[in-house]
């Protein structure tokens, strides 16, 4: 069994990668716990330009407060008719103190009137061993983005978003294995026991935007 710390407090991310970690085949079997004393650790500022790159950020800060593996994610929604928003800044689209009811309310605000409402879920996870990263995982859903919110059970802009492969237009919102997470956390999988290896050396993949530049 691998003892794999996510960097996350939220219990609906951190519930959902469990659930997506039970059903990675082919991977050995996991335990998915939260970082050791991570309330006391200080918030990581994740200022990057991509999904990507703020899950780097978030797995180098938290990955210095263990000696195990590690894994940080940054998600979020891209909407067309907004020229990609809320983007990186899903989490605080409406601003300081933001929840996920005052940013379901301002995205619907600002697509009140627009008929183009195609949006895709993003999730890029970072696994990250001895606080260096050692490969970005991405996951992507597409969908449309509905007037009002519906369905019961998820987080953030679930309510809002209609997965395409649902026929149902009170369909709960894409959770593993469909979710933009399961993707990533499926590709990560195949990572874990190479990780382990004695004299494994981190590396970035090929097709990561960062892997010719120092992280």
């Amino acid at each position: 069994m691998i003892r794999l710390y996510c960097a996350s407090s939220n219990p609906g991310k951190l519930a959902e990668f469990r659930l997506a970690a039970e059903q990675i085949a082919d991977a050995p079997p996991v335990e998915i716990e939260l970082v050791p004393g991570f309330a006391a650790i200080s918030a990581c500022v994740e200022n990057g330009a991509t999904f990507a790159e703020n899950a780097v950020i978030k797995g180098r800060h938290y990955g210095r407060h263990t000696d195990g593996l590690l894994f940080a994610d940054d998600s979020g929604l891209l909407v067309d008719a907004l020229d990609g928003a809320p983007g990186v800044r899903s989490a605080r689209y409406s601003g300081l103190g933001a929840t996920n009811e005052s940013n379901n309310r301002l995205l619907l605000e600002r697509l009140r009137g627009v008929k183009d409402r195609k949006a895709a879920f993003v999730c890029a996870i970072a696994l990250v061993k001895g606080g260096q990263p050692a490969g970005v995982f991405t996951g992507r859903v597409e969908g449309v983005i509905l007037d009002e919110p519906r369905g019961t059970g998820g987080f953030g802009y679930d309510p809002l978003f209609f997965y395409r492969r649902s026929a149902a237009p009170s369909a709960k919102p894409a959770k593993p294995p469909n979710s933009p997470s399961a993707i990533a956390a499926r590709r990560c999988g195949k990572c874990y026991g190479t990780c382990r290896e004695p004299g494994y050396e981190p590396e970035l993949p090929p097709d990561h935007p960062n892997a010719s530049r120092t992280l």
